[in-house]
C-alpha cells in the first residue's frame, strides 16, 4: 500500500500549511540547501513514527529530497493532521495515518510503514522500535539506527539498552542541549497554554495552576502559566527538582494536597496514574484536566470514568466528568497530548531546531559505523545546529581572543 489517508482531496489545504510552516523552518533550510547536490540518503528508507502535522511533513519531505525514500505513520491519532497527510501523500511520502484513528488502525500503520524495509527510523515514543524488536527480528540487522524524540521514548530506549536486547544504535535526540533546553522548555510551554486556552476558552490569570512534574517541559509550562498570571503549583517527586521549584517562586505540593487548590491540572512526567482515583474526590467543580506527557496514562482515565455518574462532551476535545456528588471534572483531548490533540503543537521556529538535529542524527547513523545501544548526539552537531540558528536568525556570537583561549587552558596564575 502506498498510503493510507483520509481524503486526498484536501491536500490543497495541507500544502498551504507546510508552505507555511517552511517559510520560518530556516535551520532545515539551510541543511537542505548544503546537502541537495550530494543526496546523502540516495538507497536509504528512513522509516518515521512522528506527529503528522506541517511542521513534520517540512522534515519528511527534506528527507526525500535528499535522496530517501520516506514511509511515516501518525505516533498519535489526535495530532495527525489529514490535509498534511494527504499532501505528504501527494508529494511522494508513504503516509499511512488519520485524525482519530483507532488503535489497531495504529498498529497497522505502524505495520505498513515496517513492509519498507528501513534502514534508518526517526521515532517519537519509541514503538516503532519497539515494534521492530518485537515482531519484526529478522530485519533488525539490515537497520543501520534511528534516532528518538521524546523523553518517554529515550526512557523506553534506555531500559532496552540496559537488558542488553536493543538491536542497532539509536541517537538520543531529545537529550541533546539543542532539543530540550529550547523544544521541552519553549516548545513545550506555549504550546500547553495554546490548547489549553483555544479548547476551553477559559481565563487562567488569577488562577491556581498545578503542573505535575518539573523537569525541562514542566518548567516550561509553569513559566507560561506565572507569566499569564496563574498562581503555579508544582507536584514533584524529585527533591532537587522541588527545591528547583521552590527557589523559582512557586508553591510545592504533594498531589493530594494540589487536588484540593487546583483550577488547572498538567501533568508532564511521562509516569503513569500520577492523577488517580485518590484525587478526582477532593478537586474543585470545574477542575480542568490535561496530559502533556506522551502517553495518555498520566491522568487515571479508568479512575475517572469508574468515579463519575455521568460523560458527556459539551465542547470539542472536551469530557466533562460529572460526579455523584455534582461536581464536574473535565478532561482535554482524551488525556492524549493536549499541545498537538487540542493544538498544533510546538512554534514552527522551535520544530526547526529539533528537526535539524534529527535530520544530522539521520546522517550520523548513515555514516557513523555506531556500535548497537543508545547514544548522545554528538556535541559538534549539537553545537552546529545552535551556530546555524544563529545565522539564520541573524545573530552575531562574540568570539575569544587569543589571549582568552590560551588563559582558559592554563592553570598557573
Amino acid at each position: 500500500m502506498e498510503h493510507r489517508v483520509a481524503d486526498l482531496s484536501l491536500a490543497p489545504s495541507g500544502r498551504g500549511k507546510i508552505e507555511w510552516a517552511h517559510r520560518e523552518m530556516k535551520v532545515l533550510s539551510l541543511l537542505e540547501r548544503r546537502y541537495r547536490e550530494s543526496r546523502p540518503f540516495q538507497g536509504i528508507t528512513v522509516a518515521a513514527c512522528l506527529h503528522l502535522e506541517a511542521k513534520t511533513a517540512c522534515l519528511l519531505l527534506a528527507l526525500k529530497e535528499l535522496g530517501a525514500v520516506v514511509a511515516a505513520a501518525g505516533s498519535n491519532p489526535l495530532s495527525t493532521q489529514d490535509d498534511v497527510c494527504a499532501a505528504l501523500a501527494e508529494g511522494g511520502v508513504h503516509v499511512y495515518s488519520r485524525h482519530g484513528m483507532t488503535g489497531k488502525e495504529y498498529t497497522e500503520n505502524l505495520r505498513f510503514v515496517v513492509d519498507h524495509h528501513p534502514t534508518v527510523l526517526i521515532d517519537d515514543g519509541c514503538d516503532l522500535v519497539a515494534l521492530l524488536h518485537a515482531e519484526y527480528r529478522q530485519l533488525l540487522p539490515s537497520i543501520l539506527g534511528g534516532s528518538e524524540e521524546t523523553t518517554t521514548g529515550v526512557k523506553r530506549l534506555r531500559a532496552m539498552a540496559d537488558e542488553g536486547c536493543l538491536a542497532f544504535p539509536m541517537i538520543a535526540v531529545n537529550d541533546a542541549y539543542s532539543k530540550y533546553l529550547f523544544d521541552n522548555r519553549y516548545g513545550t510551554g506555549q504550546s500547553v497554554m495554546d490548547g489549553i486556552m483555544r479548547t476551553t476558552n477559559l481565563l487562567v490569570a488569577g488562577k491556581t495552576f498545578v503542573v505535575v512534574g518539573y523537569g525541562w517541559c514542566g518548567k516550561g509550562v509553569a513559566r507560561r502559566a506565572s507569566g499569564l498570571g496563574a498562581r503555579v503549583v508544582v507536584v514533584e517527586v524529585d527533591p532537587h527538582r522541588a527545591l528547583e521549584a521552590h527557589m523559582d517562586g512557586y508553591r510545592v505540593m504533594d498531589m493530594a494536597g494540589a487536588a484540593a487548590v487546583g483550577d488547572f491540572f498538567v501533568t508532564v512526567t511521562g509516569n503513569r496514574d500520577v492523577i488517580r482515583g485518590d484525587h478526582f474526590p477532593f478537586m474543585k467543580d470545574g477542575a480542568v484536566l490535561a496530559n502533556a506527557g506522551h502517553f495518555d496514562v498520566e491522568i487515571s482515565i479508568p479512575d475517572l470514568r469508574a468515579q463519575a455518574e455521568t460523560v458527556r462532551r459539551d465542547k470539542a476535545n472536551i469530557e466533562t466528568f460529572e460526579m455523584k456528588d455534582g461536581r464536574r471534572l473535565h478532561l482535554l483531548a482524551e488525556g492524549r497530548l493536549v499541545n498537538l490533540a487540542a493544538g498544533d503543537g510546538h512554534p514552527v521556529e522551535i520544530m526547526d531546531l529539533s528537526f535539524a538535529s534529527q535530520l544530522l542524527a539521520a546522517l550520523h547513523v548513515k555514516e557513523g559505523n555506531l556500535p548497537k545501544g543508545l547514544h548522545p548526539l554528538p556535541e559538534s552537531l549539537d553545537r552546529e545546529v545552535a551556530l546555524l540558528a544563529l545565522e539564520a536568525w541573524g545573530l552575531k556570537l562574540e568570539r575569544l581572543t587569543v589571549g582568552q583561549e590560551r588563559y582558559m587552558k592554563e592553570w598557573r596564575e
